[in-house]
């Protein structure tokens, strides 16, 4: 039960920090399908830096450090995709696909290389390990592996709910998401909230990256990408009705059947039903397609989702 417990709150912790990031891009009104390609590139730069930080940094400056790095990576892929869509009008769903595809093949090419320099030629693997680095992030509560990652989601959850609900910057990117001309109309910048709306998700999109890959391993293959959890994300932004506190509840829910592939074998009840491990890993994702499928009625989308601002329009 311990065990569950501390996989489901890693894995909403991850689908929390990626839906958020979501929920800040649709809500300015871009479609960030390139979630799982901001992922990648925030999981390469946190991994770097646990990888070749001293530990002699301690907690606070190893932790502070992977979350920069990732956030600043997350920023890099996100604005391909700002520039691409607000700049250019480009599709946005053909943006974000390229994103991670692009994203995934460049971090496994680039680690490849980076193995190869360091070890002469012998280790082209994608992998990067960091044993001890991961250990300064676990906090022992008893027999309790408490990951500090998730005081972070919690965090920025409630940042989160403030900004969007409590400050007028909140305000008008919900109204570029809703009426952009409306919101022109009363001198709001569309283009700039929207490319702060972007921005944002790499920032949240790059630490969920990071949390992700050190949820339960101390090395990471990067050929494995994050296993479809940007596109998980996504679905518990929309169960979650881009609301910061109903995305919060509903990544409980989808944590705790990601969790189940974990630790399964842990239940007698489980456990005598001999279902192959395959099984509780899909559970997520199928009750992300289920959900979808009977709330896609009462969707609550950002009236101008999707739609290239044009100032000339109304």
């Amino acid at each position: 039960m311990i065990l569950l417990l501390q996989y489901t709150l890693v894995f909403a912790s991850v689908l929390l920090l990626v839906a958020l990031g979501g929920c800040f891009s649709e809500r300015s009104g871009v479609i960030n399908i390139g979630l799982e390609g901001i992922m990648v590139l925030g999981a390469l730069g946190g991994a770097l830096v646990l990888r070749f930080l001293p530990q002699e940094a301690g907690v606070l400056g190893m932790l502070s450090a992977a979350l920069l790095a990732s956030a600043l990576m997350g920023v890099l892929g996100s604005a391909f995709l700002a520039v691409a869509a607000i700049a250019f009008r480009a599709d946005q769903t053909i943006t974000g696909t390229a994103i991670n595809m692009l994203a995934t093949a460049g971090a496994t090419v680039g680690v490849k290389a980076m193995n190869s320099a360091l070890s002469g030629g012998k280790d082209t693997t994608s992998d990067i390990a960091y044993p001890g680095a991961k250990d300064l992030l676990i906090a022992k509560i008893g027999s309790f592996d408490f990951n500090l990652f998730v005081l972070v989601a919690l965090a920025a959850l409630v940042l989160s709910f403030l900004y969007l609900y409590k400050t007028s910057g909140g305000l008008r990117l919900r109204a570029c998401g809703e009426h952009p001309q409306a919101a022109d109309s009363v001198g709001v910048n569309v283009n700039k909230m929207r490319y702060t709306g972007v921005l944002l998700s790499g920032v949240l999109g790059g630490i969920g990256g990071l949390v992700y890959i050190t949820a339960g391993v101390s090395v990471w293959k990067f050929e494995n990408g994050v296993s479809g959890f940007g596109f998980l994300a996504m679905a518990v932004m929309i169960f979650g009705h881009w609301h910061p506190l109903q995305i919060g509840l509903a990544a409980m829910l989808f944590g705790f059947f990601r969790a189940l592939g974990n630790v399964y074998s842990g239940f007698d009840l489980l456990t005598r039903l001999e279902l192959p491990s395959v099984v509780y890993n899909m559970l997520p994702y199928v009750i992300a397609l289920g959900v979808l499928a009977l709330s896609s009625k009462r969707s609550l989308a950002p009236k101008a989702l999707g739609i290239p601002y044009d100032k000339g329009a109304r």
